[in-house]
């Protein structure tokens, strides 16, 4: 009976000093809350706090807005995309990020993108796409995006320095693709540095290796849309509710923060999940 009692009592002692200092220092530590809205046609705003050490000093503080699927004209119309276009700015976020699945039809892509172009950041507004942007409209919303100072990420990386320092903003095409993208555009970077991976489905950042990636964003699941005390009867992932909605992890370790978005699809209905904008603070560790 002593020797279980003694067990006990040391266990939480060795499982601590099994983990090594390097793990307990590069491991982020993400801290969020939740606020309602008062724009109407989104529910409200998801806000995180990043905390890692490859966060650079001049990016302590750095604030980024985060969009998704926004399947406009869906329950997601015109009033809602005015208050949408007034809440980003009231964030003073220093980038914009959009996860795709913007529209649902061609006809509306211009006015979408000219609204969005009305959002104000220090550093620009950059996005992928989502599936149903490669099924339609996709010279379209590349066309509007670049026409209005939009960066397009199609598998490819870009830079944003401040104070002589910089973090990587890298970009997936087509994630449902494995054949043609399923080498990372993160395994050619280098591991001192941040790198925020963008994509639309947070699946992509289980099924391949995303190397160097300290943080990815997603949308694509909607949070499930409809949920009834919790359960999500469509989900669309392959790894059901596991990536459902909020900050989860890879069995790779890469933590992901994926939005309920905006819009919605097949039906016009939210029940339990509710249309959000996210906003992330990066913060250094020391």
């Amino acid at each position: 009976m002593k020797k279980s009692l003694y067990l006990f009592a040391v266990l939480p002692f060795l499982l601590f000093s099994c983990k090594s200092s390097k793990q307990m220092v590069s491991s982020p530590r993400p801290v969020s809350s939740v606020a309602s809205s008062a724009y109407p046609g989104i529910d409200r705003v998801r806000h995180y706090e990043f905390i890692h050490h490859d966060v650079p000093q001049a990016f302590d503080g750095f604030r980024i807005a985060f969009i998704s699927d926004l399947h406009y004209r869906s329950l997601f119309k015109e009033k809602g995309l005015t208050s949408l276009v007034q809440l980003l700015n009231a964030q003073h976020a220093d980038v914009l990020l959009m996860g795709g699945d913007y529209q649902e039809g061609c006809r509306y892509v211009p006015e979408l993108f000219a609204a969005l172009a009305e959002v104000k950041t220090q550093m620009g507004t950059y996005g992928v796409m989502g599936n149903n942007d490669y099924e339609r409209c996709y010279d379209k919303i590349v066309g509007e995006m670049e026409h209005h100072g939009m960066h397009v990420l199609e598998h490819k990386v870009d830079t944003l320095r401040r104070n002589g320092e910089q973090i990587l903003l890298a970009g997936v095409r087509n994630p449902f693709d494995l054949n043609s993208n399923g080498r990372s555009p993160t395994l050619a970077l280098s591991p001192d540095d941040f790198v925020i991976l963008l994509v639309h489905t947070p699946d992509y950042v289980e099924e391949v290796s995303v190397a160097h990636t300290d943080l990815a964003l997603a949308g694509h699941t909607h949070g499930g849309q409809v949920r009834v005390l919790g359960h999500a009867p469509i989900i669309p992932s392959r790894y059901g509710a596991r990536f459902l909605t909020g900050l989860k992890y890879s069995t790779a370790k890469v933590p992901i923060i994926i939005t309920n978005g905006i819009g919605t699809s097949n039906k016009n209905i939210r029940i339990g999940a509710p249309s959000e904008v996210v906003l992330i603070t990066l913060r250094r560790s020391n």
